[in-house]
C-alpha cells in the first residue's frame, strides 16, 4: 500500500479534494458537481476473515519470513544448461504424465487436457488411435500428476511424457533446479488438446530431430542466462508471458552460431532447428517458464511467509501454493478468459483457463509487466492504459519491485514481484494474467487469448490455512 498512500498523500496539499473509495454514486455526484474527487480501488476483507487475517499479519515472523522469501525470488539466477529428455531428467516411465495445474482425475479433465493426454499416449505408441487411447486412460492405465511436483512447469495442457525434451534449467544462486518442455508453436499443437496426425508427427520430429541438435547448441554454448534474456526483452517490448518476440530473437542469437558450428548436427538439420525457431514467436515462453519456476521455487519452504510460489490451472481447478505451507494446493474453479478469439470462434467455445504458465506472473513477469509490453493489448483486448493500469495495481499486492526486470514506461521501475496472501485478501485486488485460450472440445487447439484472475478463494482459502499455523 506504500504507493497509495504516497499518491493520496500528495492530495493533502493545494485545493481541497475527495477521496472516494469504492463508492461510485457518491464520487459520480461529486464530480457532476466540479468537486476534485481521487477515485480509489478499495473494499474492506470479504467477511470471515476478519479473525485469521489478525493471526497472519501478528504472526511475529511474517515480516522477517516474507523479507527472505522474496529476496530468495528476485535473487535467484537460472541459467539454461541443457536439453535433454524427460524420461531422464525426470525419470518418466512408459505411461506415466505430467500435466499443469493441481492434481486432476480423468473424470474432472477438461476437453484439452483430455486430448493432450490422448495425442501423448499416441505419441509414446500406447494407443494406435484416440478411441484407444481415450479407453486406456478411463480405465486407468495411465498415470499422471502436477508438472509442479517434479519440479516442473507446462504451458496450456502441459503435458509432458518420456520422450519429449525438456529445458533443463539451474539457479546459480540458490542451486535449483526447473524443466519444461520444448514449444510447438501455436494452433493445433498438443498443448491445446490437439491430437491429429499433424501434432503426433510434429512432436515426433522434435523428440527425434530437434531436442538433439539443441542439446548439441546448449552444450557447446555453456551456461546462458536466462534472467539476462528477460531483463532485455521486457526493454525490447516483451512482457514475457503472450509476447516473446523480442526473447526469442535474443535467444537465437546467442545459440544460432554455436549450433551452425555444430559437426554432430547436419547441416540441413541445424538449418531445419533455426527456420522452426524463428517461425515461432512464442519458442522462448518454455525456457522463460523454467526460469521463473527456479525463481518462484527459490522462495518456497519459509516458516510463516505468506509469498505465492506457483499460482496454476488445469482447465477445470485453479490452484495456488504458499511458501508457508509447502506443497498444499488451495483451489476454486477456473475461470474463462475475457479476450479476443480467432476466426469464428467465440466464449462458447473457450475452456476454462488452463496451464503453468502462470508461473510467469507469480515471478514478475506476464500480466505483472504489461506495461513493458504495450502491443500486447492487440493480442489479448484493450487499450495501452489498460496495460499501464494493470502493471500499477500489482504492486498493491506484492512485496518487491524486481531489481533486474524493469519497465521503462514506469521510469525504469522495477516489475511488481511476490504476491502477497494477505494484501491480495485485504484489498480485494486478484492477480492479473494473460494468457491463451484452448478450446473447450478435445481436439480443438487454440481459440484465442485474453486476460484472467484467479477466483478469490483460494486465496482466502491460503489465508486460513497461514492462520492455522501462525
Amino acid at each position: 500500500m506504500n504507493d497509495e498512500r504516497h499518491r493520496l498523500g500528495g492530495l493533502l496539499t493545494g485545493e481541497p479534494r475527495v477521496v472516494a473509495a469504492g463508492v461510485e454514486v457518491l464520487a459520480g455526484a461529486l464530480t457532476e458537481q466540479a468537486v476534485p474527487v481521487e477515485a480509489v480501488d478499495w473494499r474492506p476483507p470479504p467477511a470471515g476473515t476478519e479473525q485469521a487475517l489478525a493471526a497472519v499479519l501478528g504472526d511475529p515472523r511474517r515480516a522477517d519470513a516474507n523479507a527472505r522469501a522474496v529476496r530468495r525470488m528476485v535473487t535467484a539466477r537460472p541459467h539454461l544448461m541443457d536439453v535433454r529428455p524427460a524420461r531422464e531428467v525426470l525419470g518418466l516411465e512408459a505411461g506415466t504424465f505430467l500435466h499443469a495445474g493441481p492434481p486432476l482425475e480423468w473424470e474432472r479433465a477438461s476437453g484439452p487436457m483430455r486430448g493432450a493426454l490422448i495425442g501423448a499416449m499416441l505419441l509414446e505408441g500406447l494407443a494406435e488411435t484416440p478411441p484407444d487411447a481415450e479407453r486406456e486412460l478411463e480405465r486407468g492405465t495411465a498415470a499422471f500428476e502436477p508438472c509442479h511436483g517434479h519440479a516442473t512447469v507446462g504451458p496450456m495442457a502441459g503435458v509432458v511424457s518420456p520422450s519429449m525434451w525438456m529445458w533443463v534449467v539451474e539457479d546459480a544462486e540458490h542451486g535449483g533446479r526447473s524443466y519444461c518442455s520444448l514449444n510447438e508453436g501455436l494452433g493445433k499443437v498438443l498443448r491445446y488438446g490437439a491430437y491429429g496426425p499433424e501434432v503426433i508427427e510434429r512432436l515426433t520430429w522434435m523428440g527425434e530431430a530437434l531436442g538433439p541438435a539443441l542439446q548439441a547448441a546448449v552444450r557447446r554454448h555453456g551456461p546462458l542466462d536466462l534472467m539476462s534474456v528477460i531483463a532485455q526483452a521486457l526493454q525490447m517490448g516483451d512482457e514475457l508471458h503472450n509476447r516473446n518476440r523480442a526473447a526469442t530473437s535474443l535467444l537465437l542469437r546467442e545459440l544460432a552460431p554455436v549450433l551452425a558450428a555444430a559437426e554432430e548436427v547436419p547441416r540441413d538439420l541445424a538449418a531445419g532447428t533455426l527456420r522452426f525457431a524463428a517461425g515461432n514467436e512464442h519458442f522462448f515462453l518454455n525456457a522463460g517458464m523454467a526460469a521463473a519456476k527456479a525463481c518462484a521455487d527459490a522462495a518456497r519452504d519459509v516458516p510463516g511467509s505468506s509469498l505465492v510460489v506457483a499460482m496454476a490451472r488445469n482447465g477445470t481447478d485453479f490452484g495456488i501454493q504458499v511458501s508457508g505451507t509447502g506443497d498444499r494446493w488451495f483451489t476454486a474453479p477456473a475461470g474463462v478468459p475475457d479476450g479476443l478469439y480467432l476466426g469464428d470462434y467465440g466464449p462458447g467455445d473457450a475452456n476454462p483457463d488452463i496451464g503453468d504458465s502462470a508461473i510467469t506472473e507469480t515471478a514478475g513477469m506476464g500480466g505483472f509487466a504489461l506495461a513493458a509490453a504495450p502491443a500486447i493489448v492487440r493480442f489479448v483486448g484493450g487499450e495501452v492504459p489498460d496495460a499501464v493500469a494493470a502493471t500499477q495495481r500489482m504492486y498493491e499486492i506484492t512485496l518487491s519491485e524486481h531489481p533486474v526486470l524493469q519497465i521503462p514506461l514506469l521510469s525504469f521501475r522495477g516489475t511488481p514481484a511476490g504476491v502477497d496472501v494477505t494484501r491480495v485478501v485485504r484489498t480485494g485486488i486478484l492477480p492479473v494474467i494473460d494468457t491463451g485460450i484452448a478450446g473447450r472440445e478435445a481436439g480443438t487447439g487454440q481459440v484465442g487469448a485474453g486476460l484472467v484472475e484467479p477466483p478469490p478463494e483460494v486465496f482466502t482459502a491460503a489465508l486460513h490455512a497461514l492462520a492455522e499455523i501462525a
